[in-house]
């Protein structure tokens, strides 16, 4: 069923992680932990144990950057099976609320990615149509997504020769959330012409061609939504059909949306709303509250109106209760209730779940204090309360065997998991020590902070004259911004490089002695940046990629284990204020961020510290322990540490055509109008034809975009071609 592609073999640890989890699992543990350092390949071992026990996988990241790096690798080892991304699909997102204390309402305001949408519906699509899944998510899949039983019902079947009009079947389209569209076709719309309907699905990038004869369909065909032109179905990504015909015996279509009201059944929902909407307003009244029981009953009625009239509304969501027939305080239907109809004995892995444990845990109690409010002021029914992410004793129940990965696993994950003998005969802690590349753990040096600046300065002139690169963590934003600035004084560097009598600095690129100018010295100064959560996400990327690049030397942050840091150029990691104990010093944070260092074959830790805490303590021991584990396998089985030459992951970082205005132009109108990229552009000029080629051209651009997984760059093609339908 599963089908791993991978070009190197187990290696290191990894053959026995691979055997020991495979064991665990098979033989029903529900918890194990997957302790794995930094570089030993943990994807890799959770893809190969995927593999062997053929369960559906969902894989849990705590953001959606992590979660997006990786969908791509679980993609590229399956790519013959369905591996699939689901996060949440705002580019922005503005919960309602309501501030009691300046009587402000904030209305529930967000800019959905429609790439994200597609994915996310192509998820559920997978999970009640196919057993070869694995969904890689973020903690959005613990949030409400509407009753799995409900979307089943609002599949669409066609089958080649089936008796259908063409009103009924335009009919059945409209009644699972398709719009019908003679002007453009876009997706969740379709087309009629004549006696063939073109239907984009809501989770495709291709579009389905029905052919009519009479009453009963002739011809069902995928086509390429821009030259129209048929695809072979055994190419088009459709596990309905496999023949080398471009015509499909049968296709199921699944809904456009997730949450869809049956408005051939309103009615005792509707009962119901307002029996409950009558009893809330009584209760408002007998508090004194008459505005807040207006303003109820008018809300609610207007949204009741909306669905009658179109099935859905602006926040339907938080009716999901009557609609979902569920009791007041019962948990929602989120993703997990679409694993258990694919398969009730799925598999978890929670990766990083030092982090992503936690938020899980923290999600439920912060949705229902905004809530409460809303309820207490008349804004939303107590109904509400019931749309909601999952608390975290509901999250247990519903998933089955669980892995957890991690380089520093928390206390709770290894006492499920049990560092006591389980019934199998062994620990279900399975440890990932040693690389296939044979690089050990860096090695660690404690030195005084009193000059902690000074003493950086020396160590960041010797990586530069070897070419080599360094993190520097701080504990603040402010102090992050002041040492960059700091490190690119050439002043202030040289005359520390000068007044340093031990230094040996090789005489190589960027370092030159000027022997007539009675020992001074021309620097040529490292070139530093910072890194925090001020800095948009793709800047982000794109100063790591400098750094790999070696157009930076030096990155300062903060928090920078949370970066999702793969960067093998790096040999120091320096840690300043090592000794200010809290989350940023913990043992955890101090050895994912020394972890950092593990790539480069002479990695080194520099912890700047008055004192060693105990978190440093039982970071450094940590650390020894699996060093002493590395050194001793590689003695034993003769290996000598390699270091490792990455390529920087195109997909996720190229920023080439990042302008949407430096895109290129169809050659039909280039050639009219003389001009090639879309920047020289006079909008307002072109003809209406010429205006859908423009439109047709960037949304093959924009799906191209997303398929990289570079939302940002779709999302701002998506706004060009709503800026020129506007015109």
């Amino acid at each position: 069923m599963f089908k791993l592609y991978s070009s190197y073999q187990p290696a290191g640890s990894q053959p026995q992680a691979i055997q020991k989890l495979e064991r665990l699992i098979e033989s029903g543990n529900r918890h194990q932990t997957l302790l794995g350092v930094t570089g030993s390949g943990k994807t890799f071992v959770t893809s190969s144990v995927i593999a062997k026990i053929n369960k559906p996988t969902l894989v849990i990241a705590h953001n959606k950057t992590l979660a997006a790096q990786l969908y791509q690798e679980y993609r590229d080892f399956f790519p013959e099976n369905a591996v699939s991304y689901f996060v949440s699909y705002y580019d922005y997102y503005q919960p309602e609320a309501y501030i009691p204390q300046t009587d402000t309402y904030i209305e529930k305001e967000t800019d959905i990615n429609e790439m994200i949408d597609k994915l996310r519906l192509k998820t559920t699509a997978n999970l009640v149509s196919r057993r070869d899944v694995i969904v890689v998510s973020s903690v959005s899949c613990i949030y409400n997504l509407g009753e799995p039983q409900e979307y089943l019902k609002r599949v669409l079947k066609l089958t080649l020769n089936q008796k259908i009009s063409g009103r009924e079947l335009a009919e059945k389209l409209v009644d699972i959330m398709y719009s019908r569209s003679e002007i453009e076709l876009g997706r969740s719309n379709f087309r009629v012409r004549g006696d063939t309907l073109d239907i984009w699905p809501a989770y495709e990038d291709n579009v389905l061609r029905i052919t009519l004869i009479g009453d009963k369909i002739s011809e069902l065909v995928w086509i390429d939504p821009i030259s129209s032109q048929p695809i072979n179905p055994s190419s088009h990504f459709d596990h309905f059909n496999h023949s080398n015909h471009f015509s499909l015996p049968s296709v199921a279509l699944f809904p456009a949306k997730h949450y869809i009201a049956d408005s051939k059944n309103l009615k005792p929902v509707f009962a119901e709303i307002r029996n409950d909407l009558s009893l809330r307003i009584k209760q408002l009244e007998r508090q004194n509250h008459p505005l807040e029981a207006k303003r109820l009953a008018q809300k609610v009625e207007y949204d009741l109106a909306m669905i009658q009239e179109l099935g859905y509304v602006s926040g339907i969501e938080n009716y999901s209760r009557y609609f979902d027939n569920r009791q007041p305080g019962n948990p929602p239907f989120t993703l997990l209730d679409y694993f258990k109809q694919c398969d009730p004995d799925f598999l978890t892995v929670i990766d990083e779940s030092h982090i992503t444990l936690p938020q899980i845990r923290g999600m439920f109690k912060g949705d229902q204090s905004r809530k409460q409010t809303l309820i207490d002021f008349g804004f939303r029914l107590p109904a509400a309360m019931d749309n909601r992410p999952l608390n975290y004793e509901e999250f247990m129940d519903r998933v089955n065997q669980i892995v957890y990965t991690s380089a520093t696993p928390g206390e709770w994950e290894m006492e499920k998991s049990g560092n006591k003998k389980q019934e199998t005969g062994s620990s279900g802690v399975v440890e990932l020590l040693v690389r296939p590349t044979g690089l050990i753990d860096p090695e660690i040096e404690v030195r005084n902070a009193e000059n902690q600046v000074s003493d950086l300065v020396i160590e960041i002139i010797k990586r530069k004259a070897k070419n080599e690169r360094v993190l520097v963590t701080t504990l603040t934003k402010k102090t992050a911004e002041a040492l960059t600035e700091f490190l690119s004084d050439e002043k202030k560097l040289t005359k520390i490089i000068g007044s340093s009598a031990s230094i040996v600095i090789p005489v190589k690129v960027g370092i030159y002695i000027n022997s007539s100018a009675k020992g001074g010295m021309i620097l040529d100064l490292p070139k530093v940046a910072y890194l925090h959560s001020d800095i948009k996400t793709l800047d982000r990327q794109d100063t790591l990629d400098k750094l790999r690049l070696g157009d930076v030397d030096v990155i300062v942050g903060i928090n920078l284990l949370r970066e999702g840091l793969d960067l093998p150029e790096v040999s120091l990691v320096a840690i300043l204020d090592a000794d200010q104990e809290g989350f940023l010093r913990s043992k955890t944070s101090l050895i994912q961020t020394m972890g950092r260092a593990a790539r480069h074959i002479q990695g080194k830790v520099i912890l700047y510290a008055y004192k060693i805490t105990d978190s440093m303590k039982e970071a450094i021991e940590e650390s020894g322990r699996r060093r002493k584990v590395q050194v001793e396998y590689n003695l034993k089985h003769n290996i000598f540490p390699q270091g490792i030459n990455k390529p920087i992951r195109e997909k996720l970082v190229d920023r080439s055509q990042e302008s949407v205005a430096d895109i290129d132009l169809p050659k039909g109108i280039s050639f009219r109008y003389g001009i090639k990229k879309l920047v020289d552009l006079e909008i307002a000029s072109l003809s209406p034809v010429d205006k859908q080629a423009v439109v047709r051209h960037l949304r093959k651009q924009m799906l191209a975009a997303a398929d990289d997984l570079n939302f940002e760059k779709a999302a701002e093609i998506r706004d060009k071609i709503n800026e020129i339908k506007q015109i």
